[in-house]
């Protein structure tokens, strides 16, 4: 990270809610340099699901002083597995490994709740998305590798209409520390 803006990482609480709404926004506008409007217009997660994420332990910011949210990362169980729901920061907070750190939490939260694996939905071919997180260790999963639970949750998002450009659910298995 950036040590002329020093931020550190820790579990989100009501008060961030603003603060991930706008890194959510502001993450967003970069698909529109792909032509994907949609995803940019797409709304952040509401309020009540964020505080769900917060009270149950499961969101984390990354914060510059003076407490400006730059990232933000929630994560749940599915299927047995830890399970990546999100991971953003803000746009002109990118490439200083915030978003690394805030997955690496949310590996080291899986394996505190000792679970032995992490999946995700992504786009596969967006740089920030698939190329990137298989640089991190993650794998795709075939669908018949998916749990119910995953494959539901792919269905969904295809009933959304997320499915403009190929997604793909990915896992990686977890190491204990």
């Amino acid at each position: 990270m950036n040590a002329a803006r020093p931020c550190s990482i820790r579990p989100a609480e009501e008060p961030d809610i603003s603060g991930i709404v706008e890194v959510e926004r502001s993450a967003g506008r970069r698909f529109r340099d792909l032509g994907l409007d949609a995803i940019a217009d797409s709304d952040p997660p509401s309020d009540p699901v964020l505080l769900g994420r917060i009270e149950a332990g499961a969101a984390w910011v990354a914060v510059a002083e003076p407490a400006r949210v730059l990232g933000y990362a929630t994560a749940s169980i599915v299927d047995s597995q830890a399970h990546l729901e999100q991971v953003s920061v803000l746009e002109d907070a990118g490439r200083r490994g915030i978003g690394r750190g805030l997955i690496e939490t949310v590996h080291d939260w899986a394996r505190q709740q000792g679970l032995a694996a992490i999946t995700l939905t992504t786009f596969a071919t967006v740089p920030w998305n698939g190329p990137y997180y298989r640089s991190l260790g993650y794998q795709e999963l075939s669908e018949d590798a998916q749990g119910p639970a995953l494959r539901a949750l792919r269905r969904a998002e295809r009933e959304a209409g997320l499915d403009v450009v190929p997604r793909v659910a990915m896992r990686r298995a977890l190491a204990p520390r």
